[in-house]
């Protein structure tokens, strides 16, 4: 059974997100943030939906504001 979901590797999840890869191993070190991410034998992986909710659960500010 083949699924579709987006695997991406550290540097490919960091470029997603902006930041550098070496972010991303502090944060799983640290465990400073709630990101998920797979460990598949020496592999970290990350999934595209829990990166794109990682920055969803970050957003500032009002979603009802208007725009002028």
């Amino acid at each position: 059974m083949v699924t579709d979901i987006a695997l991406l590797s550290p540097r490919e999840a960091a470029q997603f997100m902006g930041i550098q890869p070496e972010t991303l191993a502090t944060w799983r070190s640290t465990k400073r943030y709630n990101l998920r991410y797979a460990k598949i034998g020496r592999s970290v992986r990350y999934r595209l939906a829990d990166l794109e909710d990682f920055i969803a659960s970050r957003m500032v500010g009002s979603s009802d504001q208007e725009v002028n």
